[in-house]
């Protein structure tokens, strides 16, 4: 009955570690979830940040590009009107 009993025991600690050990591991794969969350939103984040820079950065060169334009355009018509008063 003595070798039963510590066959009983061994199987015993053989369940009660194969359950702390598959605890531990989906702690683990919980873990490794939020994780690999939190990475695929700072990436997502990352590029809708870059994404309006880019557009930021298209609105204000146009805009530039534009007010540059008119700033010529007004250079040109000042230099034409003071042609046109030395007539």
């Amino acid at each position: 009955m003595n070798g039963y009993s510590e066959i009983e025991r061994e199987k015993t600690n053989l369940i009660n570690a194969t359950s702390i050990s598959l605890e531990q591991l989906e702690k683990s794969k919980n873990k490794t979830l939020y994780f690999e969350k939190q990475r695929a939103m700072n990436q997502v984040r990352q590029q809708v940040f870059q994404q309006a820079v880019q557009g930021a950065l298209g609105t204000l060169s146009s805009c530039l590009n534009t007010e540059l334009h008119f700033r010529t355009i007004r250079a040109n018509i000042g230099i034409l009107r003071s042609l046109e008063w030395k007539r």
